[in-house]
């Protein structure tokens, strides 16, 4: 299985804006890395997925035209780029992967990090 570690997540003010890189280790089937995020009381959320063939995204309504999904080939990262932020984004975010393409669907991820802390508050 891929190796996953979540890191950039903190507080920040709303309105605001915060990086969320995925480290995965390399592997030599194609595979898709999704963001996911929990807040307490609520079910997993799918945020963003990319797939590591052809870079395909795919986004949830909620985040769309906020949140942007990349992939860094040389350095095996995937990073979460979240601009104005809400107080409703605060969530443990976590990465993801699932074979062999893209879903939202929590089920569909194999592999999961630890997760990253994202508070946002005045």
């Amino acid at each position: 299985q891929v190796q996953l570690v979540e890191s950039g997540g903190g507080l920040v003010q709303p309105g605001g804006s915060l990086r969320l890189s995925c480290a995965h280790s390399r592997f030599d089937l194609d595979y898709a890395v999704g963001w996911f995020r929990q807040a307490p009381g609520k079910e997993r959320e799918g945020l963003s997925c990319i797939s590591t063939t052809d870079d395909s995204t795919l986004y949830t309504n909620s985040v769309k035209g906020r949140f942007t999904i990349s992939r860094d080939k040389a350095k095996n990262t995937v990073n979460l780029q979240m601009n104005s932020l809400k107080p409703e984004d605060t969530a443990v975010y976590y990465c993801a992967t699932a074979y062999p393409w893209c879903s939202l669907y929590p089920g569909s991820f194999v592999s999961w990090g630890q997760g990253t802390q994202v508070t946002v508050s005045s």
